[in-house]
């Protein structure tokens, strides 16, 4: 069905067969396959959308004859696409340019100023693996001298013997990322969760430094692996925010709600009225704290907010020391014209609301004079929101070196989600870069018939390559300063994402493909260059061929023990030495029921109380258990559920051991599985039916726990013996002192 106003293509060249192509030249698909052995068509609707979102019009049958002409004639004439890709220290391959006319001369000009000229392109018969044929060598292929490249992102640009010219983006990468040094464990935690005595009614960066100090230097762990950080869309002015933190306002900055305003070093110089003030915000956000702590209440990200926005403006106005303002200054510097924008959003919100869309029409658009005069009328409050981006910087470093000071060698695990709020910061300063009217999601499966819209714009493939991809770049730069790895929420999203149209329903999406080669490229090239890891969450329905491609590249993935079976064959728990090495490997995760929940069943109970089941409760109960059961049969076979099961705690570390058995390099320990927490911190297919995103970490019988009392918990240290009996390696990470 053709969207409204549009003449659904005919039969012929201009009719589907014409679609198909002017679609696949886009990378638009036009079927899926939610299983191997199934294939479903895209609507034409669907098709014609995610074209239009592409700047193509193929809504009548003339306007698709055009815009195929146009694209065929293009790619035709095209020389060099936008971006180019080369690998580095891995097996030899053509270079980006071998198909270029012979003569062509090419030449790069790098990153830092340098120009490294390379050998004509050689006729294709002459070619041979980087080898050329030579007359006087009988045609047999003689090395070719090939300059070498530094690692990062320069200007490729050829001449050709008629004079026609070309230039591209040229990504230089290492061929893969190295994997952790040795096997190591680490805790998995969503820091709202973590309260500790200090917090003001939600984990902070204080607290993660000390929960980083504690476990690295009593624990023995390797990571601390968090929720995305990023900056959330503030509060509208009818409700609460979007507290879920897979939504944020930008992935580009992060959030200040997570910061532990008494560790500003400002904070110490207030004086007078200020003070008392302060005292009185502080004695307002203990009450916070112990309204979640010892009255049940939910964790309150907006009143947290709006108590540590008033102390913050306060500390505002204690003037930065030289050293203090100097390092400032580097920060405005080095983020430039990004954190501009970005500071300049959250003050045009606070005047005009949170939703740009519904901004005066000027000043939706980032680039506009209008936008430049409100930004110095509202110079103040831009700077106060690059201070707090400043600040908050600052504390992440302080933690991840906290981190590494308690001899972690990785430190922190910082998460990037799969998108931005649409009307958030990002959507706005970005704008040219996101497609209009489209929102990513998935696609029907056997896991929910109706598809997934997830509510988030995805970036335009097309306008990623012109630009060489900046934004990634920036982005992925920024959420490494203070990392020693990052996971990847939804990685498969490097090669397709499914589009779905404003205003349809999720199964009316189809498949837009993005260049696979050149987002690993980034990424491998920026983790290097921060000397981070690199995990992508990579389960459910994943395209062949992704797995091994990330697996080829370094990056590792993540397996969760329940969904661990032998699928091709017999369908029963694989066993540990059949799992991958190169992966994060886990009991759970925040979209999961925790351990203790899954033992007991517990989790099938709350999804019936929500009315969230698609079978009788007595049918999932039924199912529930007999997986468990088949678990548990296993860990007993193996000799590491001592008594054949029947006591939660040990059969809680038993799912641990078993973890420990497997060859994967990094092991995740779900920090609420510790004290037996029931409750998932977030319950896919619920919105207000369940408290998502808002749960502090609680004991087995559900009473909240600070980090102060997880630490000291006898069920904790029981639990983490499973580790700790691990002979911890002799060698620690540079600059790391003696434990």
């Amino acid at each position: 069905m053709a969207p409204p106003g549009a003449t659904a293509p005919a039969s012929g060249p201009t009719g589907p067969t014409g679609l198909s192509r002017l679609a696949a030249l886009h990378g638009v698909a036009t079927s899926y396959s939610p299983s191997p052995d199934r294939t479903v068509p895209a609507t034409d609707a669907a098709v014609i959308a995610a074209l239009a979102a592409l700047d193509v019009d193929a809504s009548t049958p003339e306007a698709l004859r055009r815009a195929l002409t146009a694209r065929e004639a293009e790619l035709s004439a095209r020389l060099l696409p936008p971006t180019v890709v080369m690998w580095q220290d891995g097996p030899e391959a053509p270079p980006p340019w071998a198909g270029l006319p012979p003569g062509t001369r090419v030449w790069v000009e790098t990153e830092r100023g340098e120009r490294v000229e390379f050998p004509e392109v050689a006729p294709q018969g002459n070619r041979a693996g980087g080898r050329e044929a030579s007359p006087r060598s009988g045609g047999r292929a003689e090395p070719r001298v090939t300059p070498a490249l530094p690692l990062g992102v320069h200007r490729l640009r050829a001449k050709t013997p008629d004079n026609r010219t070309a230039t591209a983006h040229l990504i230089t990468a290492p061929h893969r990322l190295p994997p952790p040094r040795e096997k190591t464990y680490g805790i998995l935690v969503q820091l709202y969760s973590l309260l500790s005595r200090r917090s003001w009614g939600m984990g902070d960066l204080g607290d993660l430094a000390e929960l980083a100090a504690w476990s690295g230097r009593t624990l023995r762990a390797g990571f601390v692996q968090v929720n995305p950080l990023h900056a959330a869309v503030p509060q509208p002015s009818d409700g609460p925010s979007d507290s879920s933190p897979y939504r944020p306002s930008s992935r580009r900055f992060p959030d200040p709600v997570h910061l532990r305003v008494e560790d500003i070093p400002e904070y110490a110089h207030l004086a007078g009225e200020a003070r008392d003030l302060a005292a009185d915000l502080t004695r307002r956000a203990a009450a916070l704290r112990e309204s979640v702590l010892q009255q049940g209440q939910l964790i309150d990200r907006d009143a947290v907010w709006a108590l540590k926005l008033q102390a913050l403006e306060l500390v505002r106005e204690v003037p930065l020391g030289p050293g203090r303002r100097a390092a400032y200054n580097d920060f405005l510097a080095e983020h430039g014209e990004d954190l501009e924008d970005h500071a300049t959003w959250y003050a045009l919100a606070e005047r005009h609301g949170p939703d740009w869309h519904a901004w005066p029409a000027p000043l939706r658009d980032p680039a506009s004079p209008e936008v430049a005069r409100a930004r110095r009328e509202l110079m103040g409050r831009v700077d106060f929101h690059c201070r707090l981006a400043w600040l908050t910087d600052a504390q992440l470093a302080a933690a991840q070196r906290s981190a590494r000071d308690a001899g972690m060698d990785i430190g922190l695990v910082h998460d990037l989600a799969v998108g931005v709020h649409p009307a958030g910061a990002d959507a706005w300063a970005q704008r040219r870069h996101f497609a209009a009217g489209m929102s990513t999601g998935a696609p029907p499966d056997a896991f929910n018939a109706r598809g997934q819209d997830w509510g988030l714009p995805p970036w335009r493939p097309d306008r990623l390559a012109e630009s060489g991809y900046a934004p990634y770049r920036a982005l992925l730069r920024a959420l490494l300063r203070h990392a020693g790895a990052i996971r990847i929420d939804h990685v498969m999203g490097l090669f397709r994402l499914w589009w779905v149209p404003e205003g349809r329903a999720p199964t009316e999406g189809t498949y837009v493909q993005y260049d696979a080669d050149a987002m690993l490229a980034v990424l491998a090239l920026e983790a290097h260059r921060a000397g981070a890891l690199v995990i992508g969450e990579d389960l459910g329905t994943v395209e062949p061929g992704v797995r091994e491609t990330l697996q080829r590249r370094g990056v590792l993935g993540t397996s969760v023990l329940w969904f661990e079976r032998d699928w091709a064959g017999t369908g029963r728990p694989l066993p540990p030495e059949r799992w991958r090495a190169d992966c994060l490997a886990t009991a759970t995760t925040h979209d999961l029921p925790s351990t203790a929940a899954r033992i007991t069943g517990e989790h099938v109970q709350l999804r019936d109380r929500l009315g969230l089941l698609t079978r009788p409760a007595a049918v999932e109960q039924a199912a529930a258990a007999a997986d468990v059961s088949e678990w548990l049969a296993l860990l007993s076979r193996l000799g590491m559920l001592p008594g054949g099961g029947g006591h939660e705690q040990e059969e809680i570390r038993a799912v641990h051991r078993f973890l420990l058995a497997t060859p994967a390099r990094m092991i995740g320990v779900w920090l609420p599985d510790a004290v037996g927490d029931r409750r998932p911190q977030n319950l896919p297919g619920t919105w207000d039916q369940y408290p998502n995103w808002r749960l502090p970490i609680a004991d087995a019988a559900g009473r909240p726990v600070t980090l102060e009392e997880l630490a000291a918990s006898p069920r904790l240290h029981a639990f983490m013996d499973v580790f700790r009996t691990r002979e911890r390696p002799r060698t620690a990470p540079p600059g790391a002192r003696p434990v």
